[in-house]
């Protein structure tokens, strides 16, 4: 009976990787993407920063500029900055939260300088992946031009640089330009049960 279940799994895997390899096969094209991490769950930057992850692991030069958690002692950008500094080049634009803050002229001057660098670093040469981490809040009060900055990756991103945005209520422009959108969605947070943001979890 075991042998039977076993040859049966054995049979179905065959005919699953068949039809994956074709499907593969035809999947040629590269390009640097555009990226959109946005919704209200956890997780939207945490993936960017795997990303990060990944291109130094596979020696690919890249970029981070941070709006918004300027004066949060983060855990990535201890690490980035600490130990792979020539790896990855770490900026912060952003003072604080903007209930923090409390200076909306201040956060536009710290976002437009924070777009300013980021479009320095994606159209650097020798930079390959951009991460703009909570960029999607600049945007969605309208610190940043939406429309200057999908034109910008639309028409000026180097083909094969790829560009990784997050932050909650991506604008429906953003979305639209992007080639790859992940939406993190909220089931359950500890916060809602009194349980404050603690290291190496939220920052």
């Amino acid at each position: 009976m075991e042998d039977d279940e076993n040859a049966r799994h054995t049979e179905k895997m065959r005919k699953i990787k068949a039809v994956r390899d074709k499907l593969m096969a035809t999947k040629t094209e590269e390009k640097g993407l555009i990226m959109v991490h946005t919704g209200n769950g956890k997780g939207k930057s945490s993936s960017g920063f795997g990303m990060i992850m990944r291109c130094i692991g596979h020696g690919i030069p890249c970029a981070v500029v941070q709006f918004i958690k300027g004066n949060w002692e983060t855990g990535e950008k201890t690490f980035l900055r600490d130990r792979f500094s020539e790896e990855c080049r770490f900026f912060v634009s952003g003072e604080g939260f903007t209930w923090e803050t409390q200076d909306r002229e201040r956060d536009i001057a710290a976002a437009q300088n924070g777009w300013k660098i980021a479009r320095e670093q994606i159209l650097d040469p020798e930079i390959r992946f951009v991460l703009l981490d909570e960029i999607n809040i600049a945007l969605r009060y309208d610190y940043l031009d939406i429309d200057e900055v999908v034109d910008f990756l639309l028409t000026e991103k180097p083909h094969m640089t790829h560009v990784c945005l997050t932050g909650r209520s991506a604008k429906p422009e953003l979305i639209e330009a992007a080639d790859l959108v992940t939406e993190m969605s909220l089931l359950k947070h500890p916060f809602k049960d009194g349980v404050k943001a603690q290291e190496g979890v939220e920052f």
